[in-house]
């Protein structure tokens, strides 16, 4: 018995424990013997694991009341039944038990707030446990409004995929087959951490051992993200939806905006767009380079996912550079315009808004 509560202790100590279905008389008493000593126990199936319950049980370690939670992998009911949590297995959606399983017949759960896109166990920790999350990061109480618009832009940008890709939904409406493979995103790397057919040992140890890289992996990057909006794309909102107020300024159609600041707006742009009924939408952003300190005349996307332009810069334009395009255009200053027509380039401020406003007219 002293035996076996030492490897419980060890398995403490490491996050995991050896396969319940082998050793479910070891788990049991392992389980057992952390009830004494308070610490929470988080389930998720054993084998082959996905990038949704990797995130999922790396977040909710990330919360006060599963903090360090001692995860149990298996698929024995009798013992995920006494668990403090369980995710991605056991065919329970109850959020009041901190059950999270998605898998079910009749599971049809979404994020809410205009997302349509069905939840995995990731969608799900995060949809309760998420603001939590990014309060504690942000260090404020969950009602700042700061955190509200966190709590939807890590979704949109970071969970809804995970969620999406899980649950076999496509990226785009389309008959027509991908024109390229793409094996680099989150949840394929996750993917290939699972033991291979060909490697040796397919112990329950040695799983376990890859399910904590693969916690490890998904938690880094979502981490990173959720600081990467905080730092940088969270600030940007109020000089963006200030630029955008004041584009009848710069010039009368309302089309060109200026940007006072290099900054992330791209999303901003489109979020406000929407939020602040913007119309006609904006065509063109302005902003100086950091580097060379000439000014960029940009084309704004017809959409954030997408590579065309609402209005690209005149045909005639394209691939043009220095005194070439300045006789072409007419616009003295001018320094190049890409072959594609999403961005342009001039020597000074007052260069750059007449390429913007004589595109418009082309």
């Amino acid at each position: 018995m002293l035996r076996l509560f030492s490897r419980a202790w060890l398995g403490t100590h490491r996050h995991f424990n050896s396969n319940v279905n082998v050793h479910g008389l070891v788990e049991l008493l392992s389980l057992a013997f952390m009830s004494t000593v308070a610490v929470k126990q988080v389930g998720t199936h054993n084998g082959s694991f996905h990038c949704d319950e990797a995130l999922g049980c790396f977040m909710i370690r990330l919360t006060k009341k599963f903090s360090d939670a001692h995860i149990v992998r298996t698929r024995d009911p009798q013992v995920l039944e006494t668990l403090d949590a369980v995710l991605d297995v056991g065919g329970v959606y109850d959020p009041s038990r901190d059950r999270f399983d998605h898998h079910q017949k009749g599971f049809e759960e979404v994020f809410g707030h205009g997302f349509n896109t069905k939840l995995s166990s990731a969608g799900l920790v995060y949809k309760h446990y998420g603001k939590e999350i990014i309060a504690q990061e942000l260090q404020v109480d969950e009602d700042h409004p700061d955190v509200h618009r966190l709590f939807m832009a890590v979704y949109k940008n970071f969970v809804e995929a995970i969620d999406a890709i899980d649950n076999g939904i496509n990226q785009y409406d389309t008959d027509e087959p991908p024109r390229y493979v793409n094996n680099t995103h989150l949840s394929s790397r996750v993917g290939k951490l699972n033991l291979e057919w060909i490697d040796p040992d397919h112990s329950a140890e040695n799983e376990n051992k890859t399910f904590e890289r693969a916690m490890a992996l998904a938690g880094s990057e979502f981490l990173d993200g959720v600081r990467n909006l905080a730092r940088s794309w969270l600030p940007a909102r109020s000089i963006v939806m200030e630029c955008i107020e004041a584009r009848l300024d710069i010039d009368p159609s309302g089309e060109i905006m200026v940007l006072d600041g290099m900054c992330p707006w791209k999303l901003h742009l489109f979020e406000l767009e929407e939020e602040m009924k913007i119309s006609p939408p904006l065509k063109y952003v302005l902003y100086q380079d950091d580097r060379s300190k000439n000014w960029r005349v940009q084309a704004v996307k017809i959409a954030p996912d997408k590579f065309e332009s609402r209005k690209a810069l005149p045909a005639r334009w394209r691939g043009l550079q220095d005194d070439e395009l300045c006789k072409e255009s007419g616009i003295a200053g001018s320094v190049f315009v890409h072959m594609s027509g999403f961005i342009g380039g001039n020597r000074t401020y007052e260069g750059a808004l007449e390429m913007a406003r004589a595109a418009l007219k082309l």
